[in-house]
């Protein structure tokens, strides 16, 4: 081997052993996804994704890790967090906000690089819609005490400010639940202060092409939202599947967050009743990105369906 050859393989291995330690350097593209719906116009903003165990987290957590090994998935999981901008012509609505500053630095919190990336600032949004307030959903609405995006109004189902802005009910609920009701407070509250936030109890159509639907359970107040244009519909539906992997095949399948596991179970098993029977289009907040498909009903429970990727919005 040559001189300039062996000088030329240490300065790869070199740069090899630079890009492994400087991991942390080396991001993802910018996460969005854009697709038409009728007159409107969806893109998919990815914040991120975050790291949970889930057989820790779920019931059944052997069917949990046995699912996941028949479908050579690794554990710890990586969850996607998924929020969805319409731009409607008269209208930027943003559902959900991901998780902001609350999971610390490098750990989801990518929601307005990536909006930039797409085209768009923080101040071009001039509605908000949450789909219920937990941190990976409301936590971007306020960066150290200040609104995110200042030219919006937030609207989210009356039950949930009714139970996380409470003083009373946080004094009241058990400790592991804590963290959300003080997240809620320091990420909805500047809102509040601002009288920015609206509130609704679905079902209910809260502008045109845009009706709220009721999918309660995980937590009181948890909303879908349903997206029509042109008779093409999007249905975006929060946190009704946690685990692609196995809550498709098991809706009876509940996870800690849940604040009422009985009913959370009932509105998962109804949902994809619904939506395999019609083909409505759904978008996912925690499905891998962009989150978008179908579901298809099985033999046994069902199973999804991803939108196939299209590089022609």
């Amino acid at each position: 081997m040559g001189i300039k050859t062996k000088l030329m393989a240490a300065g790869a291995l070199a740069l090899a052993a630079g890009s492994i330690a400087h991991a942390e350097q080396w991001p993802q593209a910018p996460g969005y996804y854009r697709m038409r719906l009728g007159d409107f116009r969806v893109t998919v903003l990815s914040d991120g994704s975050v790291e949970r165990d889930l057989p820790a987290l779920m019931s059944e957590p052997e069917k949990v890790r046995l699912r996941f090994k028949a479908r050579h998935q690794p554990l710890p999981a990586h969850l996607s967090v998924n929020c969805f901008l319409i731009d409607t012509g008269e209208h930027r609505i943003l559902i959900d906000t991901g998780a902001g500053e609350l999971f610390g630095p490098g750990v989801a919190g990518q929601l307005i690089k990536n909006l930039h990336s797409a085209g768009y600032m923080p101040e071009d949004i001039d509605i908000v819609l949450l789909t219920h307030i937990h941190g990976d959903h409301s936590g971007g609405l306020s960066i150290g005490g200040q609104r995110v995006f200042p030219s919006a109004t937030v609207y989210v189902d009356d039950a949930d400010p009714a139970l996380w802005l409470s003083k009373d009910a946080e004094a009241r609920a058990p400790l592991a639940q804590r963290p959300t009701f003080e997240q809620s407070q320091k990420t909805v509250g500047p809102y509040v202060t601002a009288g920015r936030l609206k509130t609704f109890h679905a079902p209910a159509t809260l502008f045109a092409g845009v009706q709220a639907i009721p999918l309660r359970g995980h937590t009181p107040g948890q909303s879908g939202y349903i997206i029509e244009s042109k008779g093409q519909k999007l249905l975006l539906w929060g946190d009704v599947i946690h685990s692609a992997d196995v809550q498709f095949q098991d809706p009876s399948i509940t996870i800690q967050y849940d604040v009422d596991k009985r009913d959370a179970a009932a509105t998962r098993l109804r949902i994809l009743s619904e939506t395999a029977d019609s083909g409505t289009l759904v978008g996912g907040a925690h499905l891998s990105f962009p989150g978008l498909g179908y579901v298809v009903r099985e033999a046994n429970g069902y199973s999804w369906a991803p939108r196939a990727y299209s590089s022609q919005p």
